[in-house]
């Protein structure tokens, strides 16, 4: 399980038997969420409403960064 990023509590990673689109999974407190990143679809969160808008805007910045590991992690 690659992580990819700790920061502001939240841990975000995806898992080394992933399938497309690319996505990562967040992690804080007892929240989660599955988010693509690309598009920043949210495809799942159990996260407060303030908890996602902060871990969107963590993607955002870091965004080209994750997507960089994904497509090496898989061969892409």
């Amino acid at each position: 399980m690659p992580t990819l990023l700790n920061e502001k509590g939240f841990k975000f990673f995806f898992y080394a038997n992933e399938h497309r689109p690319a996505h990562v999974h967040v992690m804080k407190s007892d929240g989660w969420a599955k988010i693509e990143m690309e598009t920043s679809v949210v495809v799942y969160s159990t996260l407060k409403k303030q908890e996602l808008k902060e871990c969107l805007e963590l993607l955002s910045l870091h965004r080209r960064q994750f997507l960089e590991v994904w497509n090496a992690w898989f061969g892409r």
